[in-house]
């Protein structure tokens, strides 16, 4: 079984790495932290494998240009041990712990489910580098969910967007939102944010390695992650799908849940997101075209053999004066929907004040509708691999 040395002196982290790595934990001072990966590895039997280094460089407990030096020894060594560094400005560190081959930057308060997943993601990459697999079983892996829609106008974006907040609010740095509307995305302006990066900067060029990918993310206030859209259409021409799958298949390793929204019908970026999609969420409104055209991307993914582990069936802006019911629209579709939200003023209002509504009326309709929508995500691991899902509205 894999092993974690964890050099620090915090009661609090080295309690919370040993509930997220379930004991497989050694603690050690940070003085004793040999000057070389040989030396370190020596003080383990052989039959002990470990996978994982965290040094904890937090007031200065471990030093941490000795901390980045050793993660550059066991780069150029090709050792397959992953480099955690543990610290209280991970922004400025970022840079330089990208260019010594750290794994990954841990934030002093991770939470434990948090520390977890950055555990496993460690465990694979050491994995991946030692020509094993560290970690076989898929639960090591976020979850993908991705709301897709036939086409433009049924409030995709909305929607996406408070799933990403609400999930965001159970797991802060585990939640990941990836703009893939190539040409036209706005996830950036439907949260208030001025990203300095965006698609464009990831998806063009080899996709860097874990600590790169994040210094190219926007932060939202809550903690939430952004792959924001890209500036102008024009830069869509650049974005390569190929890279596209390994930009999910990255985040996926390090987030808790990876929320993808996609262009409104079957763009190449959005199937090569289906491929790696474990919840995908289709969205439309009660209107005829609505309704055909889900139908027909119904079909089409059966087609395609693309259907994911579960499927929700949203309809957006429910009005009861719109001449067609919801009855009329399952029996097109010829599946029930999961989920009906009331057309309401207040998601016009949150999306131009780019606060989602989930964080600024959690206790409106729509609102609690979408929460218990993500309920069905959260937690990770009692949902995995189930296909049937109940339905949580009342019929008008």
């Amino acid at each position: 079984m894999s092993h974690i040395i964890a050099a620090s002196t915090s009661i609090d982290l080295t309690k919370r790495l040993r509930l997220a790595s379930e004991d497989r934990l050694t603690v050690i001072r940070p003085d004793q932290v040999p000057a070389t990966p040989g030396q370190l590895l020596a003080m383990f039997d052989e039959d002990v494998e470990v996978t994982t280094l965290v040094l904890d460089v937090t007031d200065g407990q471990v030093d941490r240009d000795r901390a980045l030096e050793f993660s550059r020894r066991l780069d150029s060594q090709a050792n397959p041990l992953a480099v955690l560094l543990v610290s209280d400005q991970p922004d400025t560190l970022a840079l330089t712990a990208m260019r010594a081959r750290v794994q990954d930057i841990v934030p002093v308060g991770i939470g434990i489910e948090d520390l977890r997943v950055t555990l496993r993601a460690a465990e694979e990459v050491a994995g991946r580098r030692s020509g094993r697999s560290a970690v076989a079983d898929d639960s090591a892996f976020g979850r993908v969910i991705t709301v897709a829609s036939p086409k433009g106008g049924v409030g995709k974006t909305t929607v996406a967007t408070n799933i990403a907040a609400s999930l965001a609010e159970k797991s802060p740095q585990g939640t990941v939102i990836v703009d893939l509307d190539v040409q036209f995305g706005d996830v950036a302006a439907a949260l208030d944010l001025e990203p300095t990066y965006t698609l464009g900067d990831v998806a063009t060029t080899a996709v860097p390695d874990l600590i790169g990918l994040k210094a190219l993310l926007t932060q939202h206030p809550s903690g939430l992650q952004v792959v924001a859209g890209v500036r102008s259409p024009a830069e869509a021409d650049r974005i390569d799908p190929r890279l596209v799958g390994e930009l999910l298949q990255v985040l996926r390793r390090e987030f808790r849940y990876v929320v993808v929204d996609s262009a409104p019908g079957m763009s190449e970026e959005t199937l090569t997101a289906l491929d790696h999609t474990t919840d995908l969420v289709l969205v439309t409104t009660l209107d005829v075209p609505g309704i055909r055209g889900l139908r027909k991307e119904l079909d089409l993914l059966e087609e395609l053999g693309l259907p994911p582990h579960t499927r929700h069936i949203v309809i957006n802006m429910f009005d009861r004066t719109g001449g067609i019911s919801v009855t009329d629209a399952e029996a097109t579709l010829k599946h029930n929907a999961d989920i009906v939200l009331p057309r309401s003023p207040r998601v016009a209002r949150s999306t131009n004040q780019g606060t989602p509504l989930v964080s600024l009326h959690p206790r409106d309709k729509v609102s609690q509708d979408l929460q218990s929508l993500v309920s069905r995500f959260a937690p990770l691991a009692s949902r995995r691999g189930r296909r049937g899902t109940s339905r949580i509205w009342s019929k008008p």
